[in-house]
């Protein structure tokens, strides 16, 4: 194939609608020229990180509006605009699959391109640990102060699966598949440079494992551990076996 006549045809003219609209010069212009790549890798490398800053822009944009709803006790909106939020974190752990199908020798020519920077400097992401925990505020405010309610009674004493139930839940998945990109970018550091080395800060990137098991609603999941301890409890924590034995039969 002629590479250059293709490379020629990804640069966009913005001549017509579509290509105004998107601004698609200035957005595949944000990749190192062709030339200039260090090598096959780093062009995919540097789409994926900043597709991934894309969708967190998006994300961020999305809660709120999801906080402003829960305000309001809107709950139906509330759901639908985290689920929207799921289907973002879904699709950035998806693409981070991508970035396994380069070599450890090939990341480390790219890494050398990074200068000292590191993914805890994502914009995005930053942003995002600050904005998530102001939705528990808002829950709480809304759901549990004003209503006279706890989490416990949510989920167990009154449950009812109603809204506060529903925005509860919500909440959690957000968590949850927060917790897995979290999670997935550490298998994919074990991929390129492994556990064990020091980051481009110095520090050892096993530190990051702290962040995977971080979560921003820990009343959510503790109130599972409380209901489940006081079952056990009530019903007996190891019970009788329900198979039959040779003996018995």
């Amino acid at each position: 194939m002629d590479r250059a006549r293709y490379h020629a045809l990804l640069g966009a003219s913005e001549k017509l609608d579509y290509e105004i609209y998107i601004s698609t010069q200035a957005l595949l212009s944000c990749q190192k020229p062709f030339d200039q790549l260090i090598n096959h890798d780093e062009l995919q490398f540097q789409i994926v990180h900043q597709v991934e800053e894309l969708w967190m822009k998006l994300m961020a944009h999305t809660l709120l509006e999801v906080d402003d709803y829960m305000v309001a006790g809107n709950a139906h909106r509330v759901a639908g605009l985290l689920g929207r939020c799921h289907r973002i974190m879904r699709l950035m752990i998806s693409q981070l699959d991508l970035l396994e199908t380069m070599s450890p020798k090939e990341y480390q020519q790219i890494r050398l391109q990074l200068g000292n920077g590191s993914g805890q400097e994502s914009p995005g992401f930053r942003v995002l640990l600050q904005m998530i925990p102001e939705l528990w505020r808002s829950f709480e405010k809304r759901y549990l102060i004003d209503a006279g309610r706890t989490v416990r009674s949510i989920y167990d004493q009154d449950y009812a699966h109603d809204d506060a139930y529903v925005v509860a839940e919500a909440l959690i998945e957000l968590d949850e598949q927060f917790g897995k990109f979290r999670s997935h970018h550490i298998f994919l550091i074990h991929r390129s440079i492994g556990m064990g080395s020091a980051s481009l800060k110095g520090r050892s990137v096993d530190l990051l494992q702290a962040g995977a098991r971080h979560r921003f609603f820990p009343e959510l999941w503790d109130v599972r551990v409380a209901m489940t301890d006081d079952w056990g409890g009530q019903y007996g924590r190891v019970r009788d076996s329900i198979s039959v034995t040779g003996e018995a039969a």
